[in-house]
């Protein structure tokens, strides 16, 4: 018997003399129910609990698990400093918050970050700034095939779907997205009434389940994608190839987040977990996906169509350029995820160890474009991590035309980072399905801190543009930003990053860093 169970038995005895004791006084024998209580939990602890820690330490072990529970709030109220937090730490929490709600949005006294720290990234200003306007907030979607391209804010609301988020949170978005004159992704998990309540610009996501365009088995149904393709507020057709949440693993869905109105919606069965296949079966080569690519821009009237992947074996994505250089098919957009991206429920090993980080993958598919001459066909989208305007120039720095951002636009609906996505138990009725929680999310007011936080995020994203001495955000560069790296020193991201020259993957002479990745690449494999 351990001293703990020792002390249990002393205390039970004590507890009962007390009662015995006192028994002349009639008020005392109500202590009986406590006491009773505590016996028969230490005695359940003791002899019928499989739990280790509370076989050994009866009634006081629940402490541990009490203090478990309440772990994330308090680290993240008491422990973490302002800029130690993960994955979003305090100062960027707050800064969207305080966009959000139109409120006091500058800092104090100075930074507070370690600018001689290793990782440090910053920008240089100019001595002649330049005054950017509106319309350079803004970009159009459409390569040499689309019919109707898509004039886009640089900054749109990233995939998340109706199931992951809650049916106020879609719809607080895509109001807000409307007011702000901005596009909202639908994620995989289908087109939703709440994405098309309110009338915001939608980027329709088509993913491996191929929800909402679904035939009974889990094919592809073409008949159902040309009807709502053909909504006026779809103006972007985007299929998911893989999320750097849990890349070549498939959406997930747990259980407790099917409602019988997702489940028809998605066309799939409640009680277990839905979970999208890892890969699709309507191609399963390069040449085959941009033949997809091609259907699906036919189907929909000509409307712009890319997909979204985070990198993996750099050849499968090279191996798309020859793919594209063979059929003369190419997207109108490549949306670029990171691996540090996610919003939801995914593996542990596939969030923390698959997938290049954002700007690596970022500037890689920049690159290989170039390298075979086709970006200026080809929008790049950077979905990752992005939270002000400082993220947006690095993204554009390195390559992308424009930015999603998703747990960014969370935050400006009240998310806290309570990081009880998976688990439908969201505190502020954001992540979740739960009917009585979800209705803390107050659309009216909420669609506005959308609105707000997009505006001033994109204006924040022209000053520092103009602060640079760029009068246009496409003449960023890598050259553009500096990385504080060892030994003290900093370096531009152009001289990080191997850059390939126009065209030089279709010449004889290529660089090292690309060559064999480009000799394995085949247009007909991954």
């Amino acid at each position: 018997m351990t001293q703990r169970a020792v002390f249990y038995y002393i205390s039970v005895i004590g507890l009962v003399l007390v009662c015995v004791v006192g028994a002349a006084v009639p008020w005392v024998f109500w202590l009986l129910i406590p006491v009773a209580i505590y016996i028969a939990l230490g005695l359940y602890d003791i002899h019928l609990s499989r739990i280790n820690v509370l076989a050994n330490y009866p009634v006081i072990g629940h402490l541990r698990y009490m203090f478990e529970f309440i772990r994330p709030e308090i680290q993240q109220y008491f422990i973490n400093t302002n800029l130690s937090g993960r994955p979003f730490n305090r100062e960027q929490r707050e800064l969207v918050y305080h966009r959000a709600q139109h409120s006091l949005d500058t800092l104090p006294f100075g930074t507070q970050q370690d600018i001689y720290d290793i990782g440090y990234e910053s920008t240089v200003h100019s001595l002649s700034p330049k005054k950017l306007g509106e319309e350079d907030g803004r970009t159009t979607v459409g390569g040499p095939d689309c019919k109707h391209p898509y004039n886009a804010s640089r900054l749109n609301i990233s995939a998340m779907s109706f199931g992951a988020l809650s049916p106020n949170a879609i719809m607080a978005m895509n109001r807000g997205a409307k007011l702000g004159g901005f596009a909202h992704n639908t994620g995989e998990g289908g087109l939703s009434p709440y994405h098309l309540e309110h009338g915001g610009d939608i980027i329709w996501q088509i993913g491996t389940g191929y929800f909402g365009c679904r035939t009974a088995d889990g094919g592809f149904d073409p008949e159902q994608f040309r009807k709502k393709a053909a909504l006026d507020v779809v103006k972007m057709i985007e299929i998911k190839l893989s999320q750097g949440a849990k890349p070549s693993h498939g959406g997930i869905l747990p259980a407790a987040k099917i409602s019988r109105e997702i489940s028809e919606i998605r066309g799939v069965p409640r009680g277990q977990d839905c979970v999208s296949p890892p890969a699709h079966t309507q191609f399963g080569t390069p040449k085959a996906l941009l033949e997809f690519v091609a259907r699906l821009r036919e189907l929909s009237g000509g409307k712009p169509v890319g997909f979204k992947l985070c990198i993996g074996v750099k050849s499968e994505f090279m191996s798309i350029c020859k793919a594209m250089v063979e059929t003369g098919i190419t997207p109108d957009f490549i949306t670029v995820d990171g691996a540090e991206g996610g919003t939801g429920a995914a593996p542990v090993e596939f969030t923390d160890y698959m997938g290049l980080p954002i700007n690596e993958g970022l500037a890689f598919v920049h690159s290989c474009l170039v390298g075979v001459n086709l970006r200026q066909k080809i929008h790049v989208i950077a979905s990752g991590k992005v939270a002000n305007g400082f993220d947006m120039v690095t993204k554009l720095s390195l390559g992308a035309d424009m930015c999603n951002a998703a747990r960014a636009f969370m935050f400006s609906v009240g998310c806290i980072q309570a990081l009880r996505c998976n688990d439908n138990s969201c505190p502020t009725g954001v992540a979740t399905q739960d009917p009585n929680r979800a209705r803390a999310v107050d659309v009216p007011t909420k669609s506005v801190w959308v609105k707000n936080f997009h505006n001033a995020t994109v204006e924040s994203f022209l000053d520092i543009c103009g602060a640079m001495g760029i009068d246009h955000p496409d003449a960023l560069g890598p050259g553009h930003i500096f990385r504080r790296v060892e030994n003290e020193t900093m370096k531009t991201y152009g001289e990080i990053y191997p850059y390939l020259q126009p065209g030089e993957l279709l010449g004889e002479e290529i660089s090292p860093v690309y060559a064999a990745e480009w000799a394995r690449a085949s247009a007909s494999a991954f």
